[in-house]
């Protein structure tokens, strides 16, 4: 398998060279950074996709929302398939990432671990069982240096809980200002960041004789990175369309 790495001198990408330097039957034969100098890759890196002249078979991406239009330009001229593993997508960059997939197959996950795609499928089974008696909260903790707030595994979790409930949940950021009492319709989602956290989230679901908790914490970012080439692996060959680490799982 030949990946072309989009980000590839970020924190992820560089965990994923690590990786993927170690396994036989895959190879990072190309990479794309706004720096391309910034370390010494064992593969050519290029400031551009448009300067890409390696054949590859799918391109995994650990950048920034804002690369989008180029990403899709890629695989949409050369029929590549993409794993988009970038965070903080408007819902205009989600259009467009869906309006894409009509044409290549894309993998698109707000989170790459098995463990916290897992706990997706818990939540849309449990939460309308306990909506009635419980109050249900999102914290998440990341790194001083996590650009979006809050982060796309938090939305991720939330929208898992939402949907089992019929979109009829209110999302509320942090209740800063907020003088009146906690509504039933309310999903709170509050966001931290300190330190080198690399990524811990909490589904509380608080009721009146007892609080049930769900958490998840990565302890490296190697998750995150077996993750991205499991999906990888899943979405060579597919059909064109729009999957989820559901899919992979």
């Amino acid at each position: 398998m030949r990946i072309l790495l989009h980000g590839c001198n970020g924190k992820m990408g560089q965990v994923l060279t690590r990786i993927i330097s170690q396994m036989e039957d895959i190879k990072v034969v190309c990479g794309v950074d706004k720096n391309p100098e910034k370390f010494n890759n064992p593969y050519p890196v290029y400031d551009s996709l448009e300067k890409v002249k390696e054949k590859v078979d799918v391109l995994i991406d650990f950048s920034n929302h804002s690369a989008l239009d180029s990403i899709l330009k890629f695989g949409l001229d050369n029929k590549v398939p993409l794993v988009i593993c970038t965070t903080g997508f408007s819902k205009e960059e989600k259009d467009k990432i869906k309006e894409a997939s009509k044409n290549i197959p894309i993998l698109n996950s707000a989170n790459m671990s098995i463990g916290i795609n897992l706990i997706t499928k818990i939540l849309n089974q449990i939460a309308p069982i306990l909506y009635e008696d419980f109050d249900i909260e999102i914290i998440e903790k990341h790194h001083n240096q996590k650009l979006d707030s809050p982060s796309g595994t938090a939305l991720m979790l939330a929208d898992a809980i939402n949907s089992s409930l019929n979109n009829k949940l209110e999302y509320v950021y942090g209740r800063h200002s907020k003088t009146d009492k906690r509504k039933k319709q309310e999903l709170g989602i509050h966001a931290i960041r300190g330190g080198a956290i690399v990524g811990e989230h909490s589904v509380i679901f608080a009721g009146y004789g007892e609080v049930i908790e769900i958490n998840h914490t990565a302890l490296s970012r190697d998750v995150f990175a077996y993750g991205a080439i499991k999906g990888a692996k899943f979405i060579i060959g597919k059909e064109a369309g729009l999957y989820t680490m559901n899919d992979v799982i």
